[in-house]
């Protein structure tokens, strides 16, 4: 027979209710007195049934993580952080893969798996500001993303206008003169690139550098090939680039191997700098300098806001949380220096 909170009370010495408090997270209970149950619980070898705890309150234990590329290294490092937090409060994560499809995201959005998950942690991409307002569904909702919606839902996202600034004023520091941006956008359905641009240019103007429009790569998706392709393009110019912004790691090291196939050198001839710091870019020859979120406090803060709202224990209404960020100087700026991977 599996082990009973009546056997952990009688081991514990407590009440019942004492050991239901702390397995179930009801109420404070004093230090000592915790650490005596969770004693027992070791040493029974309890393990609570989260199933049945969350049919009681009338829940599934389901919280969805929806994103528009699951290939993609950023948004796979979010979900594997995202999903041990989950598990440590008692959750199960699932995760949708939208392809940046609208219709997906709408279904997501207007709560097409409301019977089968608790919540949802949400990536939009084709989705705007007027179908998050729209929204009927009354399943709790953490919006992740550079987006700007301003819309009642939490929503966990870096600041892209100052982390643009800080990527392109470290090529600036470096003497670069002209330097380009790739991932641009000619439409409204990417804002994030239209933040990263902006970042872009006022850096450029704070210098004293003129924007030169011939240095700004508009792509049509933000992968490798993606940046492999607007490299050439630029490398083709009568004056071609001395720097490279890439509006992500992935667009930045296509850079990278366009460069390398050119016979240029990194970071003598051109010098390259991506966002997200995925691990891809750490070991790269060379390695990718990049902006680095902080993918721990994004997933973490997601989480937690999330089971909040489910759990009704949010102290305060929907929230816009700004996370850091860091310069992680590498070879594709800098050059080798002491070999240690960073």
């Amino acid at each position: 027979m599996g082990v009973s909170l009546k056997d952990i009370a009688e081991r514990a010495g407590v009440s019942l209710a004492t050991v239901s408090n702390v397995v179930n997270g009801y109420r404070p209970v004093g230090e000592r007195t915790r650490q005596r149950v969770q004693q027992a619980i070791d040493e029974l070898g309890y393990t609570p049934n989260l199933s049945a705890r969350h049919l009681r309150r009338g829940r599934t234990g389901l919280i969805a993580l929806a994103i528009p590329e699951l290939t993609n290294p950023y948004f796979a490092e979010l979900a594997e952080i995202a999903i041990r937090e989950a598990g440590r409060l008692g959750y199960t994560l699932v995760m949708e893969n939208t392809a940046s499809a609208y219709e997906a995201e709408m279904s997501l959005l207007s709560g097409a798996q409301r019977h089968v998950i608790d919540g949802l942690i949400f990536s939009p991409v084709r989705v705007g500001r007027d179908e998050v307002l729209a929204r009927a569904s009354d399943t709790p909702l953490v919006l992740i993303g550079e987006e700007v919606y301003d819309a009642p839902y939490d929503h966990i996202a870096i600041d892209n206008v100052a982390a643009s600034r800080l990527a392109v004023r470290h090529l600036v520091a470096l003497g670069r003169r002209r330097i380009a941006f790739i991932g641009a956008r000619v439409d409204d359905d990417r804002q994030a690139a239209h933040l990263r641009l902006r970042g872009y240019r006022e850096a450029l103007a704070e210098a004293g550098l003129p924007f030169r429009p011939e240095l700004v790569a508009v792509t049509a998706q933000f992968g490798r090939r993606d940046g492999v392709r607007a490299m050439r393009d630029l490398l083709a110019l009568d004056e071609p680039p001395d720097a490279v912004f890439g509006y992500n790691d992935l667009i930045a090291i296509g850079a990278l191997r366009a460069v390398t196939e050119a016979g240029r050198a990194v970071p003598a001839d051109v010098a390259v700098v991506g966002i997200d710091d995925i691990e891809e870019g750490r070991f790269g020859t060379p390695s990718l300098t990049t902006i680095a979120p902080a993918k721990e406090e994004i997933a973490r803060l997601a989480v937690h806001r999330l089971v909040a709202r489910i759990e009704g224990t949010a102290v305060a209404g929907p929230l816009t949380l700004q996370t850091p960020f860091r310069l992680i100087e590498r070879e594709s700026t800098v050059g080798a220096a002491d070999g240690a991977v960073r």
